[in-house]
């Protein structure tokens, strides 16, 4: 179909979630690069929000799928699943949880993290502890309980009444953190990294706090690694920069490579609350998510994908010094690994990334002054160098 005919049909028959998309359609893609209708090509730096971990169309993970579909595509998790089996063994096996259960999303996961501690004090017979702190500008899902959660007010507004107690709390301000925390105080939920809000890490003093304050506390620790887990940052999950272990963390995004899966994820002492009939999904854990997780988690070990984030993350952040020099409308340029943000000092992000697309590339924003740049995983040298050059060109027009 060509691209007018698609917008047409888009407008007749979806919901209107999205508004007025990029006028864009994409056919097929290989690697680093997407190609639409028209047969131009693109190059991809937001893989999907943080999805397209391998690139696309890799290999490994198209094999795993088309094998996996020939054979079984669905079953119950009223039976045993060797694919489910194997990909939580991966997780466990290189990283600090012991147990895993399967969604079909992030904010599924995030979900399963929420009742999980709730209902792990309930079982300890302390009903009262219910409450969870989250972070200012934080974002874990589009549920109902996950947008109170979140910590954005635009996301919240049209849903009010929401799932109540959940209180907000600034990045690191462990000050404010302390304060927080009262006897019905059950966890804290936090991003390691926040994404959706424009690339803003913790710090290492917070985060080592934030685990003394829970321990002290008895409250647990969650980490939303939504987008930030899984290779993104240099690291295989993002709480290894910061020398502590939470005791749930939730993956989603870049698990399958595209395909629909969620896991939270949890230590022992945590996960023995959840016993039969506590939780369940009906398509979360089938053996197609699962052999794509088990094909996408593979790669990225075995291939040492997370040391090459942290490699072009670090390229990328040494050659935009001496272009935040030539341009001061570059206020910071921020995050880790491949994950990256790039603050403006006025409104012009929007039009940046628009002359971005224009010339091919593929970005996304944060409100209207922070650019996020969110490439595969497998991303080149060669392919960040023609992303700066790129947008050079750009700052030099706007400017």
């Amino acid at each position: 179909m060509k691209l007018e005919e698609i917008i047409k049909k888009d407008k007749k028959y979806y919901m209107n979630t999205f508004g007025d998309r990029v006028r864009v359609c994409f056919t097929h893609g290989k690697g680093i690069l997407l190609y639409d209708t028209e047969g131009n090509e693109y190059y991809d730096f937001f893989a999907g929000i943080a999805v397209s971990a391998l690139g696309h169309s890799h290999p490994v993970l198209v094999n795993s799928i088309c094998e996996q579909a020939k054979k079984l595509i669905h079953c119950s998790s009223l039976y045993y699943i060797e694919q489910q089996a194997n990909l939580a063994e991966l997780i466990v096996n290189n990283s600090c949880a012991d147990r895993i259960f399967f969604a079909n999303s992030g904010a599924e996961a995030n979900e399963g993290a929420i009742k999980l501690a709730r209902l792990y004090f309930k079982k300890k017979g302390l009903s009262e502890k219910y409450e969870i702190i989250t972070l200012d500008n934080s974002f874990h899902g589009r549920t109902l309980a996950t947008i109170a959660a979140t910590g954005q007010e635009k996301y919240q507004k049209p849903y009010s009444p929401l799932t109540p107690k959940f209180s907000k709390v600034p990045i690191n301000d462990v000050s404010a953190l302390e304060k927080a925390i009262n006897e019905n105080t059950c966890a804290v939920m936090l991003e390691p990294i926040q994404g959706e809000s424009g690339v803003n890490p913790t710090t290492a003093e917070y985060m080592q706090a934030v685990r003394e304050l829970c321990d002290k506390k008895e409250i647990l620790l969650i980490f939303d690694e939504v987008q930030c887990g899984l290779g993104r940052t240099g690291k295989l999950f993002g709480y290894q920069h910061y020398g502590v272990e939470p005791d749930i963390f939730t993956l989603a995004k870049a698990l399958a490579g595209g395909f629909p899966i969620g896991a939270l994820c949890a230590k022992e002492h945590v996960a023995n609350a959840f016993e039969p009939g506590d939780h369940g999904s009906t398509f979360g854990g089938n053996p197609l998510a699962c052999s794509a997780g088990l094909a996408v988690l593979s790669t990225i070990i075995n291939e040492n994908l997370s040391d090459n984030a942290a490699e072009m993350g670090n390229y990328f952040f040494e050659r935009m010094e001496s272009v935040k020099k030539d341009f001061p409308i570059i206020k910071e340029v921020r995050g880790k690994g491949l994950m990256i943000g790039v603050e403006f000092n006025r409104p012009i992000a929007k039009s940046v990334n628009e002359k971005l697309f224009e010339k091919k590339y593929l970005l996304g924003t944060s409100g209207e002054n922070i650019l996020r740049i969110l490439p595969p995983l497998i991303v080149t040298r060669n392919d960040m160098d023609g992303l700066i050059n790129v947008l050079v060109e750009v700052l030099k027009d706007i400017n």
